[in-house]
């Protein structure tokens, strides 16, 4: 039986892979998907990455950035005139997301995405050309579809990875952010460094093509060495998979020079109509969107906070909050239920899902909001015993549901803890957290010369996020002591 059942698998998978002719080369090869299932897959997930990160509030941003993305689209391998039909007339997105992290991807059938924190990285229009035609390139090439391939055929289970490697009681970081599916198939699916070195390769030949001074984006992937070796670890997203970013510091000109060899003159950076721009552009953290200080955590623009044990980390997303211990057998996860009437059916929502037993469940307010608590055990698909704390609670016309657990032998320790978190939730009113404002970006022209370090802000420590003079340096492709010229554009948080 068990054999048959193998046997079975493999059949449907070696049946579920697609032989079509590669956009790059027009040779035949086999891919994980056939390209009509790629822009499905991308479409749906799609709508999920929007929904976990949302997109950055500013349509002029949004529309440059589209606007470079189908400039990199039009000379690209997509657009040509030997393309199949089946390529060329897909439509392309590209998304600037509401997030601090330095990273750029894409999903397969056209989605393309980059960070408002990796436009805060870059320098000029040149090197944010080659990172779309990077992005571009893993989807003209399939990337993701061929490595479907390969770990169909090696009998891989495609499963969303933990975000930054992490797991809480083996359950996958994709589930705890609520990517599943099959967006967190491709999301967390990696390229191989071959692929990323085609990327590249595409990256410059179509930025090269519409004159771009390619070898701009060496400059970006110094900067990411340099973030490397600051954190002591790779940079999320741009890691292991990728070449090493000194690798690419060398190629990347190089290969521009190949390009300028055959004829085209690559002359265009556009530094001025980047930073114009990147001008107010939030920086790092959004503290309106949630940020915690001494042991509390606050949410400005939905007017609560609650407390949480010392010595847990948060983890604030835009579709949850969660709270993990140090040795991450305990968390609680905070959600918008958007569903329910109210806090009781909130929690029998959970309580309600097969494989949950109720070992009690009462209502009670809290602070004069109504609340609903329940009790619950289960267990993990490796059988591991947990035991839950459920807890919804009616506020200002929403209801914030909270679900606390941690293994049935560690919930005397860790129960308590949970009731602490949900019975601290309350109304914020503190005016000065209320009116917290974000970092913005100030891009200007020095009118004087002298030192990286001399333009700084004196009074860098008093802005509402962490940052060091070395973060702005590394922001600014400089170094901190590297002596600016007047009429240089810099990029200073304020």
């Amino acid at each position: 039986m068990k054999n048959f059942i193998l046997a079975l698998i493999v059949g449907l998978l070696v049946s579920a892979c697609s032989i079509q002719r590669s956009a790059i080369t027009g040779d035949k090869r086999a891919y994980g998907y056939s390209w009509e299932q790629e822009k499905q897959i991308g479409k749906e997930a799609d709508e999920q990455i929007k929904q976990h990160f949302g997109v950055y509030d500013n349509v002029a941003l949004q529309q440059y950035v589209n606007k470079i993305g189908q400039e990199m689209l039009a000379v690209s391998h997509m657009q040509r005139e030997d393309t199949p039909a089946t390529y060329k007339d897909t439509e392309f997105f590209f998304r600037l997301l509401d997030s601090p992290v330095v990273n750029a991807f894409a999903l397969p059938g056209g989605y393309i995405y980059v960070t408002r924190g990796l436009l805060s990285h870059l320098d000029n229009e040149a090197q944010l050309a080659v990172v779309l035609g990077h992005e571009i390139g893993h989807v003209a090439a399939r990337h993701a579809s061929q490595r479907a391939f390969i770990q169909q055929m090696s009998q891989i289970a495609l499963v969303g990875g933990a975000i930054a490697g992490q797991h809480f009681l083996g359950i996958p970081g994709g589930d705890l952010l609520g990517i599943g599916g099959m967006a967190a198939q491709v999301i967390f699916l990696s390229y191989s460094r071959e692929d990323e070195r085609e990327s590249d390769r595409l990256g410059v030949e179509y930025a090269s093509m519409q004159r771009y001074k390619s070898a701009e984006g060496a400059q970006f992937f110094v900067s990411l060495e340099r973030m490397s070796a600051q954190s002591g670890q790779s940079i999320p997203n741009w890691q292991s998979t990728h070449p090493d970013p000194a690798e690419r510091a060398t190629s990347i000109p190089e290969l521009a020079e190949e390009w300028r060899a055959i004829g085209y003159e690559q002359t265009i950076v556009n530094t001025d109509q980047y930073m114009g721009m990147l001008n107010n552009m939030i920086y790092g953290d959004n503290p309106r969107e949630g940020f915690t200080r001494s042991g509390t955590y606050y949410h400005p623009e939905m007017k609560f906070q609650f407390s949480y044990p010392e010595g847990w980390h948060v983890i604030n997303q835009r579709s949850l909050v969660a709270v993990v211990n140090n040795d991450q057998n305990a968390v609680s996860i905070m959600t918008l239920d958007n569903e329910s009437a109210g806090a009781e059916a909130s929690v029998n929502v959970f309580l309600n899902q097969d494989g949950i037993t109720t070992t009690g469940k009462s209502g009670i307010t809290n602070r004069g909001l109504q609340a609903f608590q329940a009790e619950a055990t289960g267990q993990t698909q490796d059988g591991v015993a947990l035991k839950f704390y459920l807890y919804s609670i009616e506020y200002d016309g929403m209801i914030y549901r909270f679900i606390n657990y941690t293994t049935v032998d560690n919930y005397g320790t860790y129960g308590p803890r949970f009731k602490e978190i949900t019975s601290g939730f309350r109304q914020l009113t503190d005016s000065g957290i209320l009116n917290i404002q974000p970092v913005r970006l100030q891009a200007v022209k020095t009118t004087r010369s002298g030192t990286f370090r001399s333009f700084l802000p004196a009074n860098l420590e008093n802005l509402v996020i962490n940052v060091t003079p070395e973060d702005i340096a590394i922001m600014n492709q400089v170094g901190l002591d590297e002596r600016i010229e007047s009429g240089t554009w810099i990029k200073i948080p304020r």
